[in-house]
C-alpha cells in the first residue's frame, strides 16, 4: 500500500470517529425530541459511517484498484480530505 492510500485510510477512519460521535448526539437529540429532523441526521451519520467503513475494507483488500492511477488515488485522498473537513464544519455546528 502507497502513502496515498494509507493517508485516504486514516482520513477514511478520522471520518469514521467523527461520525460516531455525531451520531451519539444526534441519537441522544432523536429520543429527546423524536422530530424528523433529528431522524435524519442519524440517518446520514448512520449512512456516511457505513460508507467509511467499506472504503477502510477497500482499501485494504483491493489495493490493486487504485494502485495502476496515481491520479484516481489522489482523487480518493481528496475526497476524503473534503468530507472530513465537512464534518469537522458539521461538528463544530452540532455542539455549539
Amino acid at each position: 500500500m502507497n502513502n496515498t492510500v494509507v493517508l485516504a485510510t486514516a482520513l477514511s477512519v478520522l471520518n469514521g470517529l467523527a461520525l460516531a460521535g455525531l451520531l451519539t448526539v444526534w441519537l441522544r437529540n432523536y429520543r429527546a425530541f423524536r422530530t424528523s429532523m433529528t431522524f435524519g441526521l442519524v440517518a446520514f451519520a448512520a449512512v456516511l459511517l457505513v460508507e467509511n467503513a467499506v472504503a477502510v475494507y477497500v482499501f485494504f483488500s483491493m489495493n490493486a484498484l487504485f494502485a495502476m492511477s496515481p491520479p484516481a488515488e489522489t482523487a480518493v485522498l481528496a475526497m476524503r480530505g473534503l468530507q472530513l473537513l465537512a464534518l469537522a464544519f458539521l461538528s463544530y455546528v452540532t455542539m455549539q
